[in-house]
């Protein structure tokens, strides 16, 4: 008769569960639900990152066609675990038996630029966060020619005869001026101690500028893209197609975005920082990387869920992530409050004002054509409603 191993260990792990139960003083967690054969997939991935992980509710008669089996680790493990299972990689890796490409982080700050004011001002905070880490700065501009004339007029199709060579040379050639103008201001800024004495480089592209800044950040994977935008009054800057918005929405790396009438100059006098969540797991993760990237910075966080509607509910979860976040940072302080969302732009205000709140940080998830057209995310809301700097942490894959 042929011995069931197979039975044999996952009885033995349950028998193990159920003891480390009794004698664990951490309580367990479910990770995930998951057939019996990815489980035990993803059980052997995160037992070699270190992440003890057990299976439960295996049907002992038949396990090899169990349809959904739980798997459970420490609570403390949860950030480090989550991290994990959303990259996906052990899916392509271990289960289609491909080796996934990945593209490593370069040490480098992207600042795209437009030679404005707000530009400047996004480099103060950009050269700061590249001392601070020991990072080199890319400036960005993007500029634009007449042959990206994106549309012509019907009647003018035939007549159309392109864009003339010397005005193109014209539009180069100014873009350069401006630019060495702009390296010029912040070699000045460098001499004079205004700036930290950082590495930087200048980088002209053309072509359309949200679409360039988003294909060199993922050719080139920055660590971080530090934004520049107008003030909330400024009425030329109220349009959902911003390159700002844009970029927002479509990036898969963390984005910094300062509005021009930000009181402060670098991210060391920061104080105070919101956090904004949905009780989504995946701002666990964001969470995570929040506190990871801004570690070298002291500073408190106020945990916000914007509502709809009053519901006690709400403020339950709410205290019970915070109580969760304690326990895993215990060094960070943290606070929480519930925010209407009935008319974001001035309830979010009065929260920041009565708060003093400096930084917004915001998880930016993926999303369809449709959702993005009709339906603009809160980051790209309060992007025309606020002027205080917007953490984005992309959840996009």
């Amino acid at each position: 008769m042929h011995f069931n191993w197979d039975f044999f260990y996952y009885t033995l792990d349950i028998i193990v569960l159920q003891l480390n139960d009794c004698l664990m003083e951490e309580k367990l967690v479910t990770l995930a639900i998951l057939t019996y054969a990815k489980a035990q997939i993803l059980k052997s991935v995160l037992e070699k990152e270190g992440i003890k992980s057990y299976i439960q509710n295996v049907d002992l008669i038949k396990p090899a066609v169990s349809s959904g089996v739980r798997l459970r680790i420490r609570e403390s493990d949860l950030p480090q675990a989550l991290k994990i299972t959303e990259s996906n990689l052990w899916l392509s890796e271990d289960i289609i038996g491909e080796k996934p490409i990945e593209i490593e982080k370069t040490n480098k700050v992207l600042i795209p630029i437009d030679f404005s004011d707000y530009s400047m001002k996004a480099c103060e905070f950009g050269f700061g966060f590249a001392k601070t880490f020991g990072n080199e700065v890319v400036l960005l501009h993007v500029y634009f020619t007449p042959r990206y004339m994106p549309s012509i007029p019907y009647n003018d199709v035939f007549s159309y005869t392109g864009p003339d060579e010397e005005s193109i040379k014209n539009v180069i050639k100014k873009v350069n001026e401006d630019l060495n103008n702009f390296s010029d201001k912040i070699k000045t800024k460098i001499d004079t101690g205004e700036f930290p004495n950082v590495k930087f480089s200048c980088v002209l592209k053309e072509g359309i500028p949200e679409e360039e800044i988003l294909r060199y950040a993922k050719n080139n994977s920055p660590s971080i893209i530090v934004m520049g935008t107008r003030g909330k009054n400024k009425k030329d800057a109220d349009i959902i197609g911003s390159v700002t918005a844009e970029v927002i929405d479509r990036s898969r790396t963390l984005v910094f975005v300062v509005p021009e009438n930000t009181p402060f100059k670098i991210f060391n006098e920061v104080k105070k920082v919101a956090f904004i969540t949905n009780f989504d797991q995946r701002d666990l993760i964001a969470f995570d990387s929040l506190v990871q990237r801004l570690n070298a910075f002291k500073f408190t966080v106020t945990l916000i869920h914007l509502a709809t509607l009053k519901d006690t509910w709400n403020e339950i979860k709410l205290a019970g992530i915070k109580d969760y976040f304690q326990r895993q940072y215990p060094d960070l302080e943290i606070f929480y409050e519930i925010v209407m969302d009935d008319n974001l732009g001035q309830n979010l205000d009065a929260f920041i004002q009565k708060n003093k709140i400096d930084v917004i940080t915001i998880t930016s998830y993926k999303r369809n054509m449709f959702a993005r057209l009709f339906n603009p995310s809160i980051a790209m809301k309060m992007i025309f409603h606020t002027d205080t700097p917007l953490f984005v942490i992309s959840d996009k894959k």
